[in-house]
């Protein structure tokens, strides 16, 4: 009986972003069983050695989903054309494989005695252009290291480790490449001490995440409804990371309306992208349908990591000239994260503190959907600035027992950023698998 054993050399989180290597340890060990029957010891053939005719290990990107793909027509035809005795990674998950790396041979005829162990190791890159983990209504992504082995005349037998990605922008800036020596031959450093390093495409892609999160560009926001004017939200920056405290806060001075009380939801958006070829349909509701598509799609990379993106969709979501009034705004899928609710009728000035957890996925897109976030506002207002006398000199101020509110809700949109996943504590386990 072989035991294979795969465990990732990060023990303290099984989270890796695009771009970054993955690193896993990978033994085989022929087991030995002790024990002894009534009549002696087990069958001689329990403790000669074990052969294996190949091993080989590589990273697989599944999707699951219920939208009409027609590209998920070809797992049954790969099903069909691949043999038993062959790796085949389709059928191992339910789902569909869209972003494979090439396998690595670990090994070919492996021979263990009795109580031997071999070790091997494995290191990936997880693909830039792959989509991160991510589990929604209607659709799913998950990362899997696959290892597979076979005996001579068996079947392949797998064993798989799964690992969470988190979605990095691309950066692809002229300005901003590495240097190369024949560009800076003059401007080199003359001291032969120096130790020269290049930096990576991921640590630019770092940086910049750095400090588009960093960044403090206070936006203010009036709010207002039919009846008068209601208060001013301060949002001190647009984009956060994962683990952060959207903070805010609200100015009710020389209001015209009163706000009785507030909540604010941290909402996920799942806004699927479906083609736009439709037949006899107005043309003004399928440029409507596309708009938000259209608004990112006019956006590389480059300008969402130097937060571009995330001004203007601060500014197509607020301004009202930027979508048809009477045409409502896609919601698809909703999903609240977190909330936070006050009282404050009379409160001229308080802030607002939404926390991000760290196990949600970031704002990231496909071509089969859009995930976005946003704040959701509700605020009951009331006409009745004023009840009783206020500070009496006898008795005690009561409130009335009923009051005319109305609610009116808002949408703020925000960018959320994947954090370092050395940040997060998510310990891995060990995988086995028992050949017999």
């Amino acid at each position: 009986m072989i035991e294979i054993k795969a465990k990732l050399l990060r023990a303290d989180s099984a989270i890796y972003a695009t771009g970054e290597r993955v690193e896993c340890l990978i033994e085989f060990t022929h087991k030995v069983f002790q024990e002894e029957n009534a009549g002696g010891t087990r069958n001689a053939n329990d403790a000669s050695q074990e052969n294996l005719a190949w091993a080989s290990a590589q990273l697989h990107c599944y999707r699951k989903t219920s939208y009409s793909n027609p590209n998920a027509d070809r797992t049954a035809e790969l099903t069909e054309m691949i043999g038993r005795t062959a790796l085949d990674a389709v059928t191992q998950a339910p789902g569909e494989v869209i972003v494979a790396t090439k396998p690595k041979i670990l090994f070919c005829d492996l021979r263990l005695q009795p109580g031997e162990t071999k070790m091997y190791f494995f290191n990936e890159f997880v693909p830039r252009d792959g989509p991160p983990t991510y589990r929604g209504h209607d659709i799913r992504y998950f990362y899997k290291i696959t290892i597979a082995t076979q005996r001579v005349k068996s079947k392949v037998q797998t064993l798989t480790v799964p690992i969470r990605v988190l979605p990095i922008p691309i950066i692809a800036r002229p300005d901003e490449l590495p240097v190369t020596v024949e560009t800076n031959e003059e401007l080199a450093p003359t001291n032969p001490f120096l130790e020269k390093r290049e930096i990576s495409e991921l640590e630019i892609s770092w940086h910049h995440l750095k400090n588009v999160t960093a960044r403090r560009a206070p936006k203010f926001y009036r709010i207002s409804n039919k009846r008068g004017f209601v208060g001013r939200f301060c949002l001190f920056k647009p984009a956060y990371k994962l683990g952060e405290d959207i903070v805010g806060s609200l100015d009710f001075g020389q209001c015209q309306v009163r706000c009785v009380q507030f909540s604010v939801k941290l909402q996920q958006q799942e806004l699927p992208i479906r083609p736009q070829v439709v037949q006899n349909q107005p043309l003004q509701s399928q440029t409507s349908i596309g708009d938000d598509v259209s608004s990112i799609n006019s956006f590389d990379m480059a300008s969402i990591a130097s937060g571009v993106v995330a001004d203007n969709l601060h500014k197509s979501a607020t301004s009202g000239s930027a979508r048809d009034k009477d045409a409502p705004a896609p919601s698809g899928k909703l999903t609240t994260i977190s909330t936070s609710h006050q009282v404050c009728y009379a409160t001229l000035q308080t802030q607002v503190v939404v926390p991000i957890p760290l196990h949600v996925t970031p704002t990231f897109r496909t071509d089969l959907v859009d995930v976005r976030w946003r704040l959701h506002f509700e605020f009951v207002t009331t006409t009745l600035m004023d009840f009783g006398v206020p500070n009496p000199e006898q008795g005690e101020l009561k409130a009335p027992a009923e009051l005319p509110v109305e609610t009116m809700v808002w949408n703020l949109p925000v960018t959320v950023y994947a954090a370092n996943p050395l940040q997060i504590y998510a310990p891995n386990q060990t995988f086995n698998l028992l050949i017999k």
